[in-house]
């Protein structure tokens, strides 16, 4: 689908307080961007927002970044930021290749993946958020403890992931392929406008939950 571009957004982007400039700097101190030590935890294409202002505003003891390298897309969610009266919830326009030199050893408790680019094209899988090279960077910046959450409608690249996860060696916590009509994990669900969209046209919905694995060995022992 192709983004239409809005106005002033890439301006918009270098001056709202609610963006991070050169978010590098920034690396092993989050907690005091945020001016208070909280578990901290990122969505990467964060999108229009939705889902990530409506879990900051659930969790005001959790902060929270959202990640998104297209302005014409970012501008929407600083909109539904500006409506609420939080201070947990910070955003960064970057790609998301760039989080290892963002985010330090061990800062970040959770990552949440929604419906991500499924880029389909066998030449550009390195691209998937879930592909055994972005399994690669999470690792560098995840507590010990920590997870990654991943929704999708999408059957190929879900089942891809799934690959993936193996081949990087990673733990799979949690699976369904119809998180609408499984009890056990769909309590306390946040949609977003994707979820709600596919959704309501029948889609079944995705979603599975993993950790490194060695950091689940170390966890158990």
């Amino acid at each position: 689908m192709r983004l239409r571009n809005v106005p002033g957004a890439k301006e918009e982007m270098l001056v709202n307080p609610f963006v991070v400039q050169e978010p590098a700097s920034k690396k092993g101190a989050w907690a005091e961007v945020f001016g208070t030590k909280r578990p901290l935890m990122l969505e990467i294409g964060t999108g229009k927002g939705q889902f990530i202002t409506t879990l900051a505003g659930q969790n005001p003891d959790v902060n929270f970044i959202g990640i998104e390298k297209m302005s014409s897309v970012l501008i929407r969610a600083l909109q539904k930021r500006a409506e609420q009266e939080i201070d947990n919830l910070y955003f960064l326009r970057m790609d998301a290749e760039e989080v290892v030199n963002t985010f330090d050893k061990g800062e970040v408790a959770k990552i949440y993946l929604n419906f991500s680019d499924p880029w389909p094209k066998d030449r550009h899988h390195k691209r998937r958020l879930t592909s055994r090279e972005f399994l690669a960077r999470y690792e560098q910046i995840l507590a010990e403890d920590g997870i990654v959450e991943f929704k999708t409608d999408n059957v190929g690249l879900f089942d891809f992931s799934l690959e993936e996860i193996e081949a990087a060696g990673w733990t799979l916590l949690a699976c369904t392929r119809d998180l609408h009509h499984d009890t056990s994990m769909n309590g306390g669900n946040v949609m977003t406008e994707y979820e709600e969209r596919f959704s309501s046209m029948g889609n079944p919905i995705c979603k599975l939950i993993c950790a490194p694995k060695k950091k689940t060995a170390e966890k158990e022992q």
